[in-house]
């Protein structure tokens, strides 16, 4: 595959300078940062990023070795293709889910908005003692009958005992 566009993951134990020290190394090699997303997850740092520029995937690795060679941390590089954005026309939502923490939450809810053809563009879950909050953005089609994908989502929500709401998404807020 020939491509100038890059996925970069960084996984592993947090610690001060990950963040510094990826971007170094890759604006050293000249690429460009287009698109990240950064989370601590319970003390791991996960950071994904999609950069582009003349340096190829051996180059990019070589340059974010010095970040795993203490074996604390996981960094791959995979070459990507520039994908086309789906055409607009539907949607945007925010569905949150809150309750008691139990094993299928997530797969119930989301399990719903792919059956009405929605894709999920942004999800975060976080436990706080035994409360299981999830906080999604999405995307549904034009065509998407929300009322009743808000009913799906609020019946599989009850299944697994949780509270779940979808509401439009604010155009600011996204």
């Amino acid at each position: 595959m020939s491509t100038d566009l890059y996925a970069v993951t960084v996984l592993g134990h947090d610690r001060p300078g990950i963040i510094a020290a990826t971007t170094a190394g890759l604006a050293q090699l000249g690429l460009n940062i287009e698109d990240s997303t950064m989370t601590l997850l319970r003390g791991h740092f996960a950071m994904m990023l999609l950069c582009r520029g003349g340096a190829d995937a051996a180059a990019i690795e070589q340059a974010l070795a010095p970040l795993a060679a203490n074996g604390d941390l996981d960094v791959a590089v995979r070459p990507v293709t520039d994908e086309p954005t789906p055409a607009a026309g539907g949607s945007a939502w925010v569905l949150t889910v809150h309750g008691g923490d139990r094993s299928g939450i997530v797969s119930a809810v989301v399990a719903e908005v792919a059956a009405a053809g929605g894709n999920i563009t942004d999800l975060t879950t976080r436990l706080a003692g035994e409360l299981y909050l999830l906080v999604a953005e999405l995307d549904l089609p034009a065509d998407a009958d929300s009322a009743a994908l808000e009913g799906a989502i609020r019946s599989a929500a009850e299944r697994v005992g949780v509270t779940a709401t979808l509401r439009p998404a604010e155009a600011d807020e996204l």
